[in-house]
């Protein structure tokens, strides 16, 4: 069954317009990813430098084949990308529960002595058909025939309040262009993930989200405006406020997840790269 994935799209921009990549504009294969991260590509070429990345169990439009790669269009942000096909399964895939915990082991059965199999992301998407309980701790368990503990996931139904407390979460995790899962992650990809987890779509980079994210701010003297969940962005970067005088953001200085008081770390980006250029409220 084909389903249209593509909506609208912003023709200026070759991130979201499958033509920029010489793909024609049509109904698209419903697919899903199939491994715990899938990279996307400007290329069909694995020495290509990724855009960005799709989590286990995310919806995806695939919109042409070449050679054992797809190029596939996600239905949550609108971007596009090549994938290997080893990464997709076809069609839709139920999603029960989402991956609450920043990185989570799969067991090939309900028992944390079996070995692991792989680990999730937070933000994976996964199929939950049974219960067990052994020595007191409860798993779900997977479409897949893997299980996880319960305590690791939320029902797909759900949603987080505070992006930030979700994002303090990953702190310590890697630094990596174009990274958006729990294994590495940029700094736009922290933002996005953070408000996923709390039910809203955002846009994939930090320049998408400083036009579209919530409505502009004042910073008032020395950022003394901000509150806890506002954003901070500079031309390629984006930072969170905690509210407490504190700015969480995943940066290449520390090359992690950080947290850092928010007035030196904002003299440290202006005397290195240029002053903020904006501060939203979502």
């Amino acid at each position: 069954m084909m389903r249209d994935w593509l909506g609208p799209f912003d023709p200026s921009d070759r991130r979201l317009d499958p033509r920029a990549a010489g793909v024609a504009v049509d109904a698209a294969e419903p697919v899903s990813v199939a491994v715990p991260v899938a990279d996307l590509r400007r290329l069909p070429d694995a020495a290509c430098p990724i855009d960005t990345q799709v989590l286990f169990g995310a919806p995806l439009g695939r919109l042409a084949q070449r050679d054992g790669w797809s190029f596939v269009r996600a239905a949550t942000d609108g971007y596009v990308g090549w994938t290997h096909d080893d990464n997709l399964v076809d069609g839709e895939r139920r999603a029960t529960h989402v991956v609450r915990a920043a990185r989570a082991p799969l067991f090939p059965g309900p028992d944390m002595k079996f070995p692991v199999r792989r680990f999730l992301s937070m933000g994976s998407r996964v199929e939950v058909v049974g219960e067990a309980e052994t020595r007191g701790t409860r798993y779900c368990l997977l479409a897949g025939g893997d299980a996880i503990a319960a305590t690791q996931l939320r029902p797909a139904v759900d949603r987080d309040a505070d992006p930030v407390a979700v994002a303090r979460k990953l702190l310590g995790t890697p630094y990596v262009w174009g990274g958006a899962s729990a294994f590495g992650i940029d700094c736009s990809g922290l933002v996005q993930l953070a408000f996923a987890m709390c039910g809203r779509r955002v846009l994939r980079d930090s320049d998408m989200q400083a036009a579209t994210l919530g409505e502009e701010i004042g910073p008032g003297r020395e950022y003394s405006n901000l509150r806890r969940g506002d954003l901070v962005f500079w031309r390629g970067h984006a930072g969170m406020a905690e509210g407490d005088g504190n700015l969480l953001h995943a940066n290449g200085f520390a090359m992690e997840v950080t947290s850092e008081p928010l007035v030196p770390a904002m003299r440290r980006i202006a005397a290195m790269y240029a002053p903020p250029i904006c501060f939203r409220r979502p």
